[in-house]
């Protein structure tokens, strides 16, 4: 019986999606616990690739059961866009391959209106939100405000509950932001199209997990976003809406945390975020540009550019912390191949004394001088390499320093986005 955690161990945009689809290979079931169509996910499959956003990666294997649980927000609209991508590019997704929570909150459209003009009104203090209406769900969940799965299967109810809403969400748009108010029949209508479709999918997901689980399925839980990007330990207030952590899971899932054995963070050779706020290791020179060209350091969702900078092993410490790894998998390491030297952070130097954790504060992250270790890089030879004796003995030393830093072991190195360039170097 295994049940085991992939997240990110940074801000997001580590490698979740290839690294779930080559660990779903020996899962059962893949669970989505948190966020929402605001994440991006890319699988490379042969010469195929895939561009997930709220489907679980496992979708891409005909014989396993992937599960959108109850901390996840589901749009409709954007769901079914995404069945339809998939179905026409050859992935099939059916009941028997999908179950959506009835416990999952319903993102509407006064969400996504919300979310842009909210932002928009933040003017230089905007979050960096992709407008989706991720945030403005979240909202309405923990206000007891928010329309769920199960509600859209009775009909009544759900009228009910959407001309309350709606009335209170029109007040809002119009008064305070000038805006138009949303028709009530037009979302109606809509909204009663997506429930007859969503239908055959909505399971009480707890207990389909939990059964699976208790009969010895292998179970992953596959996270969105980032560590740095959690509600409650991401540089706030630039985070996403939900618990990004391995303690995500419980909640987002609806597993007990004596039914989780291993939590996996993923993490870039170097480091990357999107948006505001701090971030000690950034490069602002030509050396951080050469790495997001060569890595391809654009947004799945928003195509916007990532910010860049060396590996900050300070994170990593706080993640294993936080979550409880049990190993990490480092993705990206041909990225860096090619520079004659590389750089790790392994302390802050903050108020004349060294951290070597991720404050609260964004005043005191800001001002946070990162300390580094630099190491003579590798060549491009990197990304043939199919086993861990393949990999030059200079990365050899730059993952092992990842390793004694953080206290936590490697299992799995990745040198490039096809399976193949995938090697499993310990157990999970």
């Amino acid at each position: 019986m295994s049940a085991f955690i992939v997240l990110g161990a940074q801000w997001g945009d580590e490698g979740k999606g290839k690294m779930t689809d080559y660990l779903a290979e020996s899962a059962d079931v893949i669970v989505r616990f948190q966020g929402g169509n605001n994440a991006g996910h890319t699988v490379e499959v042969g010469e195929n690739q895939y561009k997930l956003h709220l489907v679980p990666s496992g979708v891409l294997y005909k014989d396993k059961l992937n599960v959108i649980g109850n901390g996840v927000v589901v749009d409709p609209k954007a769901l079914f866009e995404e069945l339809d991508y998939l179905k026409g590019v050859g992935v099939e997704v059916t009941p028997e391959n999908l179950i959506i929570s009835d416990r999952a909150q319903l993102i509407m459209p006064y969400h996504k209106i919300l979310d842009v003009i909210k932002e928009k009104a933040r003017g230089k203090n905007d979050i960096g939100t992709t407008g989706k209406g991720i945030g403005p769900c979240y909202t309405d969940k923990a206000e007891r405000s928010g329309i769920r799965v199960c509600d859209l299967m009775h009909k009544e109810v759900f009228e009910a509950k959407l001309k309350d809403n709606l009335e209170a969400k029109n007040d809002i748009i119009t008064k305070i932001y000038g805006g138009d108010a949303l028709d009530f029949e037009a979302i109606y209508n809509e909204y009663l199209a997506y429930a007859e479709r969503i239908r055959p999918f909505v399971k009480d997901i707890s207990v389909e997990v939990y059964n699976n689980i208790k009969s010895g399925k292998n179970v992953l839980f596959e996270g969105a976003q980032g560590t740095l990007l959690d509600i409650d330990y991401g540089t706030y207030p630039y985070v996403t809406s939900s618990n990004t952590i391995a303690g995500g899971v419980c909640t987002g899932a609806g597993v007990g945390p004596t039914a989780i054995t291993n939590a996996v963070g993923i993490a870039k050779a170097y480091t990357t975020r999107v948006g505001k706020g701090p971030f000690p290791t950034e490069l602002f020179d030509a050396t951080g540009d050469w790495i997001r060209e060569k890595g391809h350091e654009y947004g799945v969702t928003t195509g916007r550019a990532r910010r860049c900078g060396w590996l900050d092993l300070v994170i990593l410490k706080t993640t294993a912390r936080i979550s409880g790894l049990t190993s990490f998998v480092v993705t990206k390491v041909d990225t860096l191949a090619g520079m004659e030297k590389v750089k790790i952070c392994t302390g802050y130097k903050f108020d004349e004394k060294v951290i070597d954790y991720v404050p609260a504060s964004l005043e005191d992250l800001a001002k946070c001088e990162p300390i580094y270790e630099e190491f003579d890089g590798w060549d491009e030879s990197i990304e043939n390499a199919r086993s861990y004796d393949d990999i030059p003995e200079n990365a050899k030393k730059y993952l092992k320093r990842i390793e004694e830093f953080t206290g936590t072991r490697i299992s799995i190195v990745s040198v490039g986005p096809k399976r193949n360039q995938t090697m499993k170097i310990a157990e999970i």
